[in-house]
């Protein structure tokens, strides 16, 4: 009967083996420490069921990946992002570091399949609860910190995460409008005018289509469900382009 365990354990290490071999390629991260990646994605119900072997879970990893994540997107944000306030700027830090937004980005890389998980974990769906993927995305942040310092944490952060923030994934929760009030204050004496050029669809699905100018030339055009989220996909528009030219 041990013959069949270990022979079993030997053939579901072998998969997980090559899933992990595949992941690295998949990120563009080949771990020097592979410990360290296995560990990012075991969970404690795992160790639990193993206690005589040298398992570890990823609890501290967690810990460490919280740190390094709010670290990272902190300086991306004040970088990209010079108008917004501090409060501002916390709020949208907020958005994409909590459960949801981690869950989101540890799906799009199918976090789930490689976590190692206890039977009974496994058995009440733990492979896609909610905050252990956000947990186990932390963890691997952690682990790739420790294994290639946090350029390497930046980079993964490039390709997985900041395009998100690029294509305003948490637009709801940045003010443009008082973005773009400020850069025209501070660099320019013009003033800008906010209109509401289109409504269409039906009273319960209505769309609205602004425009804003800056001394009656047109920088930005949005649309949105409300006049007010239509201003707000015009300021953004706007403010990007004034950006730009003061590049």
């Amino acid at each position: 009967m041990a013959r069949h365990i270990n022979y079993k354990e030997r053939r579901t290490f072998a998969k997980k083996a090559e899933e992990f071999k595949k992941f690295q390629e998949q990120i563009g991260h080949t771990f020097n420490n592979e410990k360290l990646l296995y560990q990012a994605f075991t969970h404690s119900s795992y160790v639990n069921e193993h206690r005589k072997k040298p398992y570890e879970d990823n609890e501290r990893l967690e810990f460490l990946g919280d740190a390094v994540l709010e670290l990272t997107i902190s300086q991306y944000l004040y970088k990209k992002y010079p108008m917004m306030s501090e409060g501002e700027l916390t709020k949208l830090r907020a958005a994409i570091v909590c459960e949801p937004s981690l869950v989101a980005f540890a799906n799009q890389l199918s976090f789930g399949n490689l976590v190692l998980l206890g039977k009974g974990e496994e058995m009440t769906g733990g492979r896609a609860r909610p905050a252990l993927l956000a947990d186990v995305f932390e963890a691997f942040i952690g682990a790739l910190y420790l294994d290639q310092g946090l350029e390497s944490v930046v980079e993964f952060l490039d390709h997985y995460v900041i395009p998100k923030v690029d294509e305003g994934a948490f637009s709801h929760v940045m003010d443009f409008k008082s973005q773009l009030q400020e850069l025209v204050q501070r660099d320019t004496k013009g003033s800008l005018e906010y209109k509401i050029l289109q409504e269409k669809g039906p009273a319960h699905n209505r769309e609205f289509v602004s425009t804003v100018s800056l001394n009656g030339e047109v920088f930005g055009t949005g649309s949105g469900k409300s006049k007010k989220e239509a201003e707000q996909h015009a300021a953004q528009e706007a403010l990007s382009k004034l950006q730009h030219i003061r590049k």
